[in-house]
C-alpha cells in the first residue's frame, strides 16, 4: 500500500498518511479516526453510521484523503513518498501535495 511521509517544518513532527482505501476504516469503522486524534471526524462517521447501519464502507473510500487535507492545512508538507511516486500521489488524489 503506498503512503505518504509528512513532516511539519515547524516542529519536525513525522507524520505516515497512508493513500486510497482504508481498509482500517471498514474493519474497525470510526476508530482509526480516533487514535489519529480526529475527533471531528470520529464523531461524524460515529453519528452517520448508527442510524445508516453501513456508513463504514462509504467512509472507508473516504477518510484517508480527509486525514491527509487535515494534515496538510496544520502545515505538513511531504518528505517522501513509499510505494508509488508523487505524480502518481497528485493525480490519484487531485492535489498538488507541496514538498518539503
Amino acid at each position: 500500500m503506498a503512503h505518504i511521509i509528512l513532516q511539519n517544518p515547524n516542529s519536525g513532527i513525522i507524520k505516515k498518511a497512508p493513500v486510497g482505501f482504508s481498509w482500517t476504516t471498514l474493519f474497525f469503522g470510526p476508530f482509526p479516526a480516533l487514535f489519529r486524534g480526529d475527533f471531528k471526524w470520529f464523531f461524524i462517521q460515529l453519528l452517520c453510521a448508527l442510524p445508516l447501519g453501513m456508513g463504514f464502507p462509504l467512509f472507508a473510500f473516504l477518510y484517508n484523503k480527509i486525514h491527509l487535507k487535515k494534515c496538510l492545512e496544520a502545515g505538513y508538507k511531504v518528505k517522501s513518498v513509499k510505494g508509488t511516486t508523487i505524480e502518481a500521489v497528485n493525480a490519484k488524489l487531485g492535489l498538488e501535495l507541496p514538498l518539503l
